[in-house]
């Protein structure tokens, strides 16, 4: 019978030719660290106490961010659940791993990072939403796609099962993604809304009932690490993030900070020092990466994601000088292809077809505990040239937009049109051009757009 060792080696990943170099190269090093990752769902990074939000009460983060090292700098790869969610698990960017649509599927053969984890020894176990739609992926020994008492359930299970091995733990809640919970522990009266929505009674009710599931969010998180610490002591690599911002107007679906820049904290005991900020940038592609390096193991070197571990143990203060991020769409609710490159303190945004409105599920799906506050708007804009001034800017956006998110972190005064910035701007239209070039991006969007010559899409819900 082969053993563990010749299996690692004749294991390939990606091509005939490539392996698993470096893999074993913590052997004999002392016992491999467990490994939990948990994800909510829709969640913006300023909506955190962390962060600065002025409402939010998220003590479990706060908890993380004390015992380990919190990332102002992290961005997703793409603002939707699918193609962000798939590049967490195979450290690609979503035009190299195919699922750039929401709701679209990986290109035939590609490879899933767990496989390395795998491969080490580790049990991988996944419970509420890791992968898109609560499924299972390559190399996954067991999913639980029930989205509800994930801590309830990573408890049974482990109970009930005796696992050999470093174990690889990854939980995702659904909070805050829609529909928001019903009850509210949030006074509506005293939240603090974002400066460029439109203040209504709805609007803050709704926000209201967003900041409570974030609160349930955390709660969980708050379980799921005290059974880490239970279970495995100090032995444990313990990482938080989010898969996008809220699915509010310029967060989820956009490129703009709120949807693509996340909270991510790490924490280590013995290893990271805690209480530690850093202004590293670092995408979603590099997590697994990390992980990875930390227990010893090595990436495949033809991914886009690469390691952070030396940030996090302190030996380097900066990881990426640029941060891509790419949103093609999703079905026929939004069809608005964007891309946009970070460089130091400047973003550039490139949308592809400023022809067409930007419309996603924020503004069409107008539930209760989703998109109904989005009447209310409409109401507001016919009198209020300044709530008609917001909705204009959500739905029409220019081709180019620059801006410098030093003196302006909301992203409120685009740049691009300044002469001041002239050779910024062809500087970063250079970098994204060449780098989306190298991805084989075709820059297209997945559907026919909603052009701004004709009314603004009225999209039909199932009821």
């Amino acid at each position: 019978m082969m053993d563990r060792r010749d299996f690692i080696k004749t294991v390939s990943f990606g091509t005939a030719s490539a392996g698993f170099p470096g893999l074993l190269k913590a052997a004999g090093k002392g016992k491999l660290p467990n490994i939990v990752v948990f994800l909510s769902d829709d969640l913006g990074r300023l909506d955190t106490s962390i962060h600065g939000s002025k409402d939010a009460r998220t003590p479990t983060m706060d908890r993380l961010a004390a015992a380990g090292m919190a990332f102002d700098n992290a961005y997703v790869a793409s603002p939707s659940c699918c193609p962000n969610r798939f590049s967490l698990l195979t450290g690609l960017m979503p035009a190299r791993h195919g699922a750039h649509p929401n709701h679209s599927q990986v290109k035939e053969g590609t490879k899933f990072l767990p496989s390395v984890l795998k491969a080490m020894g580790y049990h991988i176990a996944s419970f509420g939403k890791v992968a898109h739609g609560r499924r299972g992926f390559e190399d996954c020994d067991f999913n639980s796609p029930t989205p509800t008492d994930m801590s309830t359930n990573v408890q049974a299970y482990f109970a009930q099962n005796r696992i050999k091995g470093p174990i690889c733990l990854l939980v995702g809640d659904r909070r805050p993604h829609v529909p928001w919970i019903a009850e509210s522990t949030y006074d509506p009266d005293a939240v603090t809304l974002p400066p460029y929505f439109i203040d209504t009674p709805q609007t803050r009710e709704h926000w209201a009932r967003y900041l409570t599931d974030i609160t349930g969010m955390d709660e969980e998180m708050g379980r799921v690490y005290d059974f880490a610490q239970e279970k495995f002591g100090d032995n444990f690599i313990f990482l938080f993030s989010s898969d996008h911002g809220g699915q509010w107007p310029l967060g989820k679906w956009n490129l703009y900070d709120a949807g693509a820049r996340v909270p991510l904290i790490a924490v280590w005991p013995g290893h990271i020092k805690a209480g530690k900020r850093t202004d590293a940038m670092v995408s979603w592609v590099d997590i697994l990466p990390t992980l990875i390096d930390l227990t010893g193991g090595r990436a495949p070197d033809d991914i886009d994601g690469k390691s952070f571990a030396k940030v996090l143990l302190g030996k380097r203060k900066m990881h990426r000088d640029k941060i891509f991020t790419t949103h093609t769409g999703d079905g026929s609710m939004n069809i608005f292809p964007i891309r946009s490159v970070r460089i130091g303190r400047y973003k550039y945004i490139h949308n592809l077809r400023p022809d067409a409105y930007h419309t996603n599920h924020s503004d069409l799906i107008r539930k209760d505990g989703a998109g109904a506050y989005w009447d209310s708007w409409d109401k507001a804009a016919k009198k209020d040239p300044k709530a008609a001034g917001i909705l204009k800017r959500y739905y029409t956006r220019p081709e180019f937009e620059l801006f410098d998110l030093e003196n302006d972190p909301l992203e409120r005064s685009n740049l691009a049109d300044n002469p001041e910035y002239k050779s910024k701007l062809k500087q970063l239209k250079a970098e994204l051009a060449k780098w989306t070039t190298a991805q084989g991006d075709e820059l297209l969007p997945h559907s026919e757009p909603y052009l701004t010559s004709k009314p603004v899409p009225v999209v039909k819900q199932k009821k």
